[in-house]
C-alpha cells in the first residue's frame, strides 16, 4: 500500500546540508519523491509504503545536519504520483520569505584536515569549506541561498567542485561557497600603500608579524588587526596606532591547549570555545604568562578565541605562533572595514601589510564575545555565529522593526513568533557608523522580506537610531522609555508576560521625566511600566564629560552628602587641581550644566573615583570595571548602609553611603574592603525594596538587566538573596542585558502596542 506526504519544514534548513540528508534517508527506505528550497524553508514529497514513510519522518528530525534547526514541521497526506526516484530539484522563488539563515560558522573538523593534508587537493586552500561550515549571513544577498544571491556567484565552479556540489552523498552538496584552488577566490598580500607584495601571501604575512609588524587580514565579516600577541612592543604600537589605550584586545590562539597556558578554562569554557560559533570567552587570566601586561591592562581576564577561518588556522600552523591579538579593523568607535579599498584608505598609519581577498564580504559581522554565568553561557556581544539565529518568542506579533540606542547598537525586526536581533554595530557617533546602522536595516528586511509595520525607537529625541525612526514618514512610530525596553528585552528572552518587578540598572537612559535614569526598579509588563524605585537624583556636572572623568561624579555626590562629608571627601582627589574642583562644584549645586541622573553607573563611577581607583576613563565602564575588580572577600556583616526614602516612588539614598566611604577613607581602610562594603551595601538595598515591592504588589517574579548586571558581585549578589527569599529570579543569556539587547525589549513592547491598536 502506497501512500504519498507532503513535508514542509522551516527553519535553519538551507546551506546546512538538509537536503542531501532528505535525499539520504529517503533512499535509505526506497522512497520516490523530491526535496527543494523554498523561500520558507524545504519543501518534501516522499512516497512509499507507510511503514517507511513513519521511519523516514522518524529518522528526518532525529538525523539532522549538526547545524540544522527545525522550527516547525507540517505533515499532509496528497495523492500519489508516478516517480519512481527520489530527487533534489532546483529552488522555488516568488513565495513569501520565511526561510532561516544558518549564520558563518567556523572550520569544521573535516575541512581543517584536509586543509592540513599535503596529499588532498585543497590542501593549503584558505577558502575551504562544506555544508557543516564556513561563510552563510556575511556573503548573501537574498534567500533562497543560493550561489546565485551569494557574492560566491563571481566564481563559476570548476569540473571537479562541481562534482561534489552535485553529488548528494558529498558532504559539499549544494555548499554555496564551495571553491578550490582552480576556481575560487584568491589571497593578496598589500603594502601600506595598497601595492602587490610578490610572494606566498600568507608565508611573507608570517614573516612580517614574527618582525613586529601590525598586519590587516581580512576575514568572514571582516578585517581583525593582528600583532604577534607576545610580542609587548608590537602590541605597544597596535595600541599607540589604533588609538585604543586601555580597552583590552582580543586574544587568539591555536587551541584550547594553548588557551589553558594563559588562562584558566572550564570544561563548560572549554566546550564554547570549540563550539561551531568560536566566539571571544572571557577567561579569568593565569597570573606570570607569556603575555603583556599591555594587553589588557588593569585586568585579570582576557578575551581569548580560537581560528574560525581557514587562513586563520594557517597563520597558526605555518607560524607556529603562539598567540595572535585580533582586534576589530577600524579606528576606535568605528564599523570595522570590509572592502579592499576601504581597508586600504581607512586603516593609512595603522597597519604595515593587508591580507585581502576578492570574494566580497557583504555585511559587516563583528566576533561575538560570551563569558560563563551562573552555570550557563551569557553573551555579551550577539554577532558573529549567532546571527542571524532568532529568538523564538512566546506568541505571533506585528511585524516591528526596532531600532535600539545610542551605544551597543543593534536592530531587531519581529516577524511571527521569531525575533531577528541584528549583529553587533557599536555606538551610532559618527557618520560611519550610522551609515552601518542603515545598511543593516536594508540588508536584514530584505532577507526577511519583511515590511514593518511599526518602528519602535529609544525615547531619546537626540539619537540617531530615533531621528532615523522619526524620519520613515510612511510607518508609524512607537517611542519606548530606554529601561522599559531592557525589562521587556529580559521578560521576552524568558517567555514571561504577566508583570514583573524589574531591577534596571545601567549607565544613562532618558527617563519619563527629562533626567538621566539608570538606577531604576519598576513594575513593568509589555503594555507599560510604573516607576516604584531610583537611586536618588544628584547632578552630572558637564552632562557627558562626567562620564569621561568620574571625579566630576564624585565631586557632585560628596556635594549632595554635605558640607563636612565634600570637606573631608575632597583630600582624596589630590590629583585634580582644586581650581577645577571648585568650577564642578559650583555646577553641581547651582545645576549650571548639569542635569539630573539616577544612574548606577555613575554612582560606581564616583565611588571608584573617590577610592582612587580612576578619576578619568579611556573607555565605557572602565572605572566600574576596575571598581569591581578590586573586590576583597571578606566576612561577617560587613557592608554599608543605604537608606531608603518612602515618598510617592521610593529613593535609595546616596548621602550615608558617602559619609560612610569618607569615614573608612580617613580610617585608611583599603580601596578592596571599600569595594566589597559598596557592592554587598548595594546588593542588600535593593534585595530589601524589591521585598517591600513585592509585598505592596504580590508580584514574586523579577527581571533583572542593564549594563551594570555584567559586574558579577552585583548580579549573583541579587539573584542569590532574591531567590533565598523565594523570588523567581530571571536574567539574560541569549541576548545582551546591557544596550546590545536593547532593540528586543523595543519590539516586543511595540508589538504589543501594535496589537493593541494604540500606536500614535
Amino acid at each position: 500500500m502506497q501512500s504519498r506526504r507532503r513535508i514542509v519544514v522551516s527553519g535553519i534548513v538551507q546551506g546546512v546540508g538538509f537536503r542531501p540528508h532528505v535525499y539520504r534517508v529517503a533512499h535509505r527506505y526506497g522512497l520516490s519523491g523530491y526535496v527543494r528550497n523554498t523561500a520558507s524553508g524545504a519543501a518534501i514529497e516522499v512516497q512509499g509504503p507507510d511503514a517507511a514513510l513513519g521511519q523516514f519522518l522518524e529518522d528526518l528530525k532525529s538525523e539532522a545536519p549538526p547545524l540544522a534547526r527545525i522550527a516547525a514541521l507540517s505533515v499532509e497526506e496528497v495523492p500519489c504520483q508516478p516517480d519512481a526516484t527520489f530527487e533534489i530539484l532546483r529552488s522555488a522563488s516568488g513565495e513569501p520569505t520565511d526561510a532561516l539563515i544558518a549564520p558563518d560558522i567556523a572550520t569544521c573538523s573535516d575541512c581543517l584536515h584536509e586543509l592540513l593534508d599535503p596529499a588532498d587537493r585543497r590542501y593549503g586552500y584558505p577558502f575551504i569549506n562544506c555544508t557543516n561550515c564556513g561563510p552563510r549571513f556575511t556573503i548573501l544577498r537574498r534567500i533562497p541561498y543560493d550561489r546565485s544571491n551569494t557574492s560566491m556567484a563571481s566564481f563559476p565552479m570548476c569540473r571537479a567542485c562541481e562534482q561534489e556540489y552535485g553529488d548528494p552523498l558529498s558532504r559539499r552538496f549544494h555548499a554555496q561557497p564551495n571553491s578550490c584552488w582552480e576556481c575560487g577566490p584568491r589571497l593578496t598580500l598589500l603594502d601600506r600603500e595598497g601595492d602587490l607584495v610578490i610572494g606566498d601571501p600568507v608565508g611573507q604575512l608570517i614573516e612580517f608579524l614574527r618582525a613586529g609588524s601590525v598586519v590587516a587580514v581580512k576575514g568572514l565579516g571582516g578585517f581583525h588587526l593582528s600583532v604577534d600577541a607576545t610580542n609587548p612592543t608590537a602590541v605597544e604600537e597596535l595600541r599607540r596606532r589604533k588609538r585604543r589605550f586601555e580597552k583590552p584586545f582580543a586574544v587568539m590562539v591555536a587551541d584550547t591547549r594553548q588557551a589553558e597556558e594563559f588562562c584558566f578554562v572550564g570544561e563548560q569554557e572549554r566546550e564554547i570555545l570549540e563550539s561551531p560559533e568560536h566566539p571571544i570567552v572571557i577567561l579569568r587570566a593565569r597570573q606570570g604568562s607569556r603575555l603583556p601586561v599591555a594587553i589588557a591592562p588593569g585586568n585579570p581576564h582576557l578575551g581569548i578565541f580560537l581560528p574560525y577561518t581557514p587562513v586563520q588556522h594557517l597563520l597558526f600552523s605555518g607560524g607556529n605562533f603562539t598567540a595572535l591579538v585580533m582586534t576589530s579593523a577600524n579606528l576606535s568607535e568605528e564599523p570595522l572595514c570590509i572592502d579592499n579599498d576601504e581597508a586600504v584608505e581607512r586603516l593609512r598609519g595603522i597597519a604595515d601589510f593587508f591580507l585581502v581577498h576578492n570574494r566580497d564580504i557583504l555585511l559587516r559581522c563583528d566576533d561575538s564575545v560570551v563569558r560563563t554565568a551562573a552555570g550557563s553561557m551569557q553573551i555579551l556581544r550577539r554577532s558573529r555565529g549567532f546571527v542571524p539565529v532568532p529568538l523564538i518568542l512566546e506568541r505571533e506579533c506585528s511585524s516591528v522593526l526596532a531600532v535600539g540606542g545610542e551605544l551597543k547598537n543593534s536592530i531587531c525586526l519581529i516577524k511571527g513568533k521569531r525575533a531577528f536581533l541584528g549583529q553587533h554595530i557599536g555606538d551610532l557617533e559618527n557618520l560611519a557608523a550610522y551609515k552601518f546602522f542603515e545598511e543593516s536595516i536594508t540588508h536584514l528586511e530584505g532577507i526577511l522580506g519583511l515590511e514593518p509595520t511599526v518602528i519602535a525607537h529609544d525615547l531619546h529625541p537626540g539619537y540617531l537610531s530615533t531621528q532615523w525612526a522619526l524620519g520613515q514618514k510612511d510607518v508609524p512610530t512607537v517611542a519606548v522609555q530606554h529601561h522599559h525596553a531592557h525589562a521587556a528585552s529580559c521578560m521576552a528572552e524568558n517567555h514571561l508576560s504577566a508583570p514583573v518587578i524589574a531591577v534596571v540598572l545601567d549607565g544613562t537612559g532618558y527617563g519619563s521625566d527629562g533626567a538621566a535614569w539608570g538606577g531604576e526598579v519598576m513594575i513593568a509588563d509589555f503594555g507599560g511600566f510604573r516607576r516604584v524605585a531610583h537611586l536618588e537624583y544628584t547632578a552630572m556636572p558637564g552632562g557627558v564629560q562626567a562620564i569621561r572623568e568620574p571625579w566630576r561624579m564624585a565631586v557632585a555626590y560628596l556635594s549632595h552628602a554635605g558640607e563636612g562629608c565634600l570637606a573631608e571627601g575632597l583630600r582624596h582627589l589630590k590629583a585634580i587641581p582644586s581650581s577645577q574642583v571648585e568650577i564642578v562644584r559650583h555646577m553641581a549645586e547651582q545645576r549650571v550644566r548639569s542635569p539630573l541622573t539616577s544612574s548606577c553607573g555613575r554612582l560606581f563611577d564616583a565611588v571608584a573615583a573617590l577610592i582612587g581607583l580612576r578619576t578619568t576613563v579611556s573607555f565605557e565602564a572602565q572605572a566600574a570595571i576596575e571598581l569591581e575588580f578590586c573586590w576583597k572577600d571578606g566576612t561577617g556583616d560587613d557592608e554599608y548602609h543605604l537608606p531608603v526614602k518612602r515618598g510617592e516612588c521610593l529613593e535609595i539614598e546616596t548621602g550615608p553611603l558617602f559619609e560612610q566611604i569618607v569615614d573608612d577613607l580617613k580610617r585608611n581602610i583599603s580601596p578592596e574592603v571599600i569595594s566589597r562594603r559598596f557592592h554587598q551595601g548595594l546588593v542588600s538595598s535593593l534585595a530589601n525594596l524589591v521585598q517591600a515591592i513585592s509585598q505592596e504588589s504580590g508580584i514574586k517574579t523579577v527581571c533583572l538587566s542593564g549594563g551594570c548586571f555584567l559586574n558579577e558581585h552585583l548580579a549573583n549578589g541579587l539573584v542569590r538573596s532574591l531567590k533565598s527569599n523565594g523570588f523567581l529570579v530571571y536574567t539574560q543569556s541569549q541576548v545582551p542585558c546591557g544596550d546590545g539587547g536593547l532593540s528586543l525589549g523595543q519590539a516586543v513592547i511595540a508589538a504589543h502596542s501594535e496589537n493593541r491598536g494604540n500606536h500614535p
